[in-house]
């Protein structure tokens, strides 16, 4: 059966459907999906914006009703989303069950922030007058989401356009529609009027593309690539709408002299190259000190030769498979670049063979690598990952600052001078110490700076801030 579109609270078949494919085992056919057209996002548009007028006056208890009801869906049935997930996405079983539960904990998050919304009360400078300063809705909200967190981006986006009492239209990856028709199907059933919610699948060049040059769109949430980030911002420049991009990074994980080596090479291995490194904050530049630097770079190589590598869905698998051709492709392209250069390669990088067809990749671990390599300054978005030697603390704040990224920055040190001097200098949005450069909590904010990000935080309280317009309103008494 072909999953449809949902337009104007109808499910509708598009003029043609597509496969998606189980990156574990390119045989199995997780599902087919329609594909819509540019006149379906058009359709999907109108009917957002004829369902805004009433939705965003609608109650807080009928909107926290509608969000609360979508977290229990979710968090009851996280196994069998969670393995959705990971069948289309190709990451292990227990990280798309784990990412199931953080949709499930946003949406009852942002249930709660509908019996929260605030204004403020403040006298005026003019005697006999009174100042309220409340939030409204923006209108119609296009978001637009990648293939590498299915069902969580969807959800820190979808969840507070709701709450704050805007209308969405929602154009998924083509790699994953899967995840995001069921938390769209998720919504539908549990009771949102029609026109409020529209799921457009398909091509960013026919559906997103129309997002783009739609007047009747207010704003535009993007999560992806650099590159369609700045198309989407020209776009809505033209149009005067509120835009939000959350695209590349190139994370650098600091490790110092006096670091736990164990709680260094964790953190090191997680941040690279779990999820098969198909993170915006994964760390695929390791800076380290010299006098740690070959016991780090021997620990790892040793970690490294226990990974399990296999279907995303066979237990004890720690790694799955890329999610699809092109990007196992990029990903080898970048290592065969990292050895162009000079660097060396330490450990993996070679194609696997499994139990089934897949794109197995083994984790990639360069040495003697430059922050001036391209392999060091361009993301490659896989688990690869390079090793850059420094002398001191002063370097290797400098070099982890030396990029145009500045989404995640981790430090692995038992100094507390260190730590605290780094939270405060690392020019990122997210600073971790002796963690993980991946790995946030739901209801925080989240984002980056310089390329990595641009407009208010996603996630947390601090999402009111895009997804909501601020208005004065002046009273004589």
């Amino acid at each position: 059966m072909v999953q449809k579109n949902l337009i104007d609270g109808e499910w509708i078949a598009g003029s043609e459907a597509f496969r998606n494919i189980n990156p574990s085992d390119t045989n199995d056919v997780v599902g087919e999906y329609a594909r819509a057209s540019a006149e379906d996002a058009r359709a999907a548009i109108a009917a957002a914006k004829a369902a805004f007028p009433a939705w965003s006056r609608s109650g807080i208890l009928e909107r926290h009703a509608i969000l609360r009801k979508t977290a229990d869906e979710i968090l009851a049935r996280k196994d069998e989303l969670g393995k959705l997930l990971s069948r289309e996405e190709g990451k292990t079983l227990a990280e798309g069950i784990g990412e199931t539960v953080r949709a499930g904990q946003i949406f009852d998050f942002f249930a709660g922030e509908c019996l929260r919304l605030a204004g403020e009360v403040l006298p005026s400078a003019r005697p006999n007058i009174g100042v309220e300063i409340t939030r409204e809705p923006i209108g119609v909200v296009g978001i637009i989401t990648p293939w590498n967190f299915p069902i969580a981006i969807p959800a820190w986006k979808i969840a507070p356009a709701l709450c704050y009492g805007n209308t969405v239209v929602f154009k998924p990856a083509e790699l994953v529609p899967g995840s995001s028709w069921a938390i769209v199907d998720i919504l539908h059933r549990a009771g949102l009027p029609k026109g409020v919610l529209n799921l457009v699948m398909g091509k960013g060049s026919v559906v997103g593309q129309a997002m783009l040059d739609s007047p009747d769109i207010h704003a535009i949430t993007f999560t992806g690539s650099t590159g369609t980030g700045k198309r989407v911002a020209l776009a809505s420049v033209e149009h005067n709408r509120k835009y939000q991009l959350e695209m590349g990074g190139k994370n650098p994980f600091v490790v110092l002299d006096d670091a736990d080596l164990a709680v260094a090479v964790e953190a090191a291995v997680n941040s690279a190259f779990f999820s098969t490194g198909q993170r915006c904050t994964a760390s695929s530049r390791l800076i380290v000190t010299e006098g740690i630097h070959d016991r780090f770079v021997g620990a790892m190589g040793e970690r490294m030769k226990g990974l399990v590598i296999d279907d995303a869905l066979k237990a004890g698998t720690q790694i799955g498979p890329v999610v699809d051709e092109s990007q196992l492709n990029q990903d080898t392209d970048y290592i065969a670049i990292g050895r162009q250069e000079g660097a060396k390669l330490a450990f993996g990088g070679e194609l696997l063979k499994r139990d089934t067809p897949g794109f197995y990749l083994q984790p990639a671990l360069f040495t003697e690598a430059t922050n001036a390599m391209r392999i060091s300054r361009e993301e490659i978005f896989g688990p690869v990952a390079s090793v850059i030697r420094v002398k001191d603390y002063d370097e290797a704040l400098t070099v982890a600052n030396d990029t145009p990224f500045g989404l995640s920055s981790g430090i692995a040190t038992t100094s507390l001078k260190h730590a605290t001097h780094f939270k405060r200098n690392a020019d990122a949005g997210m600073v971790m110490v002796n963690l993980p450069t991946a790995g946030v909590d739901f209801h925080v904010p989240f984002g980056g700076r310089k390329g990595s990000s641009h407009g208010s935080r996603e996630q947390g309280r601090y999402a009111a801030e895009f997804y909501t317009t601020v208005k004065t309103a002046y009273t004589l008494a």
